[in-house]
């Protein structure tokens, strides 16, 4: 903590005095610091920059950690979002995925902070989890839904090698979900939330209109942004900087005075890359006038053999030189914007 705070001293010029509008405790998980250590970080990034007075601040919270007590306490800071890990409803998945805490304590806990009057709750989930009961995931969205939250953020269940469940693939202890399968949970999640009035803002990201993450939205949209603490990424706009990972170098670094990042400047096939990456995924999609605007390059005059193939198949429509997944497209968007990136000899031809 004293590590993080130093390093909120050292970069407090890294955004060049823009005003704060959104502040996110994110992964790990911040919610098992104490209430004093989150109001202190927030006391130093308000005495460091202009926040803005309704800036967003969201806490990344697991159920388990949002005790009645926390919860009170947390209504006392600036936190007006919770993004909770409830990843399912049903705990035999729960405990597949090693989540300590059980379906009711997450119902619990969501209610409680509800009746406390935080009004921008959102909750994540997750899919793909292999399961004979196909109406699992469909009960999972019906409870969400029920629970009358903001915001939900839908990922497919990803194997990384690390983990109990990475270790028991390698065994051959665990067989994931068929991509068809995951797919048409994916299709059951677009149906349901459009059904109950949700916004389908970003691929992996739901919510009541009004509610969209400003802070999520805010890097899709490359603004520059500051993060604090091991493994912390930043952006300003040029190159992208990244601490890291490592606990005890982390916390040397800073004694030493100095900042435990490594910069990676930016080409401009970089940057365009990102664009359309991030963009791509948005409702509001990739705006090819902005990129040629601002770095000379025509999207829909390099890529327009393959953008009139994918319209043909009704995977993506161009509206205002603007590039728009289709729900069929939101799909396969990762590989589409994958087709559209930039090779480094197309942006020097444009240089």
């Amino acid at each position: 903590m004293q590590a993080m705070h130093q390093e909120l001293r050292l970069q407090k010029d890294y955004l060049r005095g823009e005003t704060i509008q959104t502040i996110y405790f994110g992964g790990g998980t911040p919610s098992i610091l104490s209430v004093p250590e989150i109001q202190g970080l927030l006391d130093a990034i308000y005495q460091l920059h202009t926040v803005t007075p309704d800036a967003e601040i969201t806490l990344e919270a697991n159920p388990d950690d949002l005790t009645p007590e926390k919860l009170l306490a947390l209504r006392q800071t600036p936190i007006n979002r919770l993004s909770i890990g409830v990843q399912s409803f049903h705990d035999p998945h729960l405990q597949l995925m090693n989540r300590p805490h059980s379906a009711q304590e997450a119902v619990e806990c969501i209610t409680l902070a509800q009746s406390l009057d935080f009004d921008n709750i959102s909750l994540d989930l997750i899919y793909g989890i292999p399961a004979e009961d196909e109406a699992l995931w469909e009960q999972d969205l019906a409870k969400a839904f029920a629970l009358d939250v903001q915001h939900l953020s839908c990922y497919a269940l990803t194997i990384e090698p690390n983990t109990v469940l990475g270790h028991r693939l390698k065994k051959g202890k665990f067989t994931p979900a068929e991509e068809e399968r995951v797919a048409q949970q994916f299709e059951l999640l677009m149906t349901e939330a459009k059904r109950h009035g949700f916004l389908h803002y970003e691929i992996s990201n739901f919510c009541q209109p009004g509610f969209e993450s400003k802070h999520n939205s805010s890097y899709w949209r490359q603004v520059p942004y500051l993060g604090i603490g091991p493994s912390a990424h930043s952006f300003n706009g040029v190159s992208r900087q990244f601490n890291k990972a490592h606990n005890p170098q982390y916390v040397e670094a800073l004694k030493l005075g100095q900042l435990p990042c490594t910069i990676e400047e930016l080409s401009i096939e970089d940057r365009v890359n990102e664009f359309v990456m991030t963009t791509l995924r948005t409702s509001w999609g990739c705006d090819t006038a902005y990129v040629q605007q601002k770095w000379g390059m025509d999207l829909l005059a390099l890529h327009a053999e393959y953008l009139a193939k994918i319209q043909t198949q009704g995977l993506l429509r161009v509206e205002d030189q603007t590039l728009i997944l289709t729900e069929a497209g939101k799909l396969l968007a990762d590989e589409i914007a994958l087709d559209l990136f930039l090779l480094p000899e197309e942006a020097e031809e444009t240089e």
